[in-house]
């Protein structure tokens, strides 16, 4: 698949930015030509946006990156909401490059995107949208919207083209991320863990906490909190919902461990990323 090289030594600039809920099942992305780049992050139900080359579909934790002079339109009716990012590189993107995302060699100070994909974690994206979107209204000061736009993409880089070989050497590793992180609202022990790829737990959380550089344990728990920020940032749900949703006992360990993991209490997480940036089109 192809896909766009940017040099992010110096940081990506922001024209816009905001999460749209479509109004009705039966809107339609409407028609025009992007004048910057646009990402797209897929929240809930399905989009069917199209331009010259390619007709999409994205369903949540899907993304898609559409270029500058690209006549952007919907094709069918999509109940659904997404985040959305428009941004312009440095330079005005002269130095941008299209190119083929399998022949990918990572290179500091530059970054390749594909047109779309699927988020290894959408969650972590959202909450780094979001709080974007909590600088744009509360501070309106470009430098810094520049700069959380390209932590943004480079967190997109890395979630699908992790530089780390060491990592990718290990599958047992990434099949033990990927079934924490499905079921990362279920109530997870190592033991469960280790039962269900048949190996020895402390053989297991040792191969884990080599490679990943913290336990399994804390890394389950890392994830359940990564959850946890979502739901606090993108959702209504109240502290004790959100608590049982994750399988904790009762709110009151679940509060414990967030401010363990983030200096903050869950309500104070939520008032400090309160203001959601709502757009309808």
């Amino acid at each position: 698949m192809n896909g766009y090289l940017f040099h992010v030594d110096q940081p990506l600039h922001m024209t816009m930015t905001g999460k749209f809920a479509s109004p009705s099942p039966d809107w339609i992305h409407l028609s025009r030509v992007l004048m910057d780049y646009e990402l797209f992050v897929q929240t809930k139900g399905v989009l069917y946006i199209a331009d010259e080359e390619e007709q999409y579909v994205l369903e949540e934790g899907d993304f898609l990156l559409m270029p500058p002079r690209a006549r952007q339109y919907g094709y069918r009716a999509s109940d659904c909401s997404f985040y959305w990012l428009h941004f312009i590189p440095s330079g005005g993107g002269a130095d941008v490059q299209v190119m083929d995302t399998t022949q990918h060699v990572h290179q500091a100070g530059s970054i390749v995107i594909p047109r779309k994909g699927t988020l290894r974690s959408a969650d972590k994206m959202i909450v780094l949208m979001k709080q974007l979107q909590d600088a744009v209204r509360n501070y309106r000061e470009q430098t810094l919207s520049n700069y959380m736009t390209t932590t943004i993409l480079c967190e997109l880089y890395n979630q699908l083209f992790h530089p780390n070989r060491k990592i990718k050497q290990h599958q047992l590793y990434n099949d033990i991320v990927d079934y924490i992180q499905w079921h990362r609202y279920e109530p997870l022990k190592v033991s469960q863990i280790a039962d269900h790829f048949g190996y020895n737990v402390k053989y297991l959380s040792h191969l884990f906490s080599s490679i990943a550089g913290v336990s399994l344990k804390q890394f389950i728990l890392q994830q359940k909190i990564a959850a946890a920020s979502f739901l606090l940032t993108d959702t209504n749900q109240t502290i004790n919902e959100i608590a049982m949703q994750l399988s904790y006992h009762d709110s009151h360990h679940f509060m414990k461990s967030f401010k363990q993991m983030t200096g903050l209490t869950p309500t104070e997480y939520r008032n400090a990323y309160a203001n959601r940036l709502l757009f309808y089109e």
